[in-house]
């Protein structure tokens, strides 16, 4: 899809693919984030707030 952020995360040594919208769905793959992506994340969210 067009727009969509997937971050990659090797789990039990499989890769698997998470969209931002899934990170929740994931435990412990948000807090693994770098810090700019958790800021990039946030700035996402608080635009797709103002819609």
């Amino acid at each position: 899809m067009e727009g969509t952020t997937v971050y990659v995360f090797v789990i039990n040594g499989l890769q698997k693919e998470v969209r931002e919208s899934a990170l929740k769905q994931h435990p412990g793959c948000y807090e693994a984030l770098p810090a700019s992506a958790k800021a990039q994340i946030a700035a996402n969210r608080s635009w797709m707030s103002k819609l």
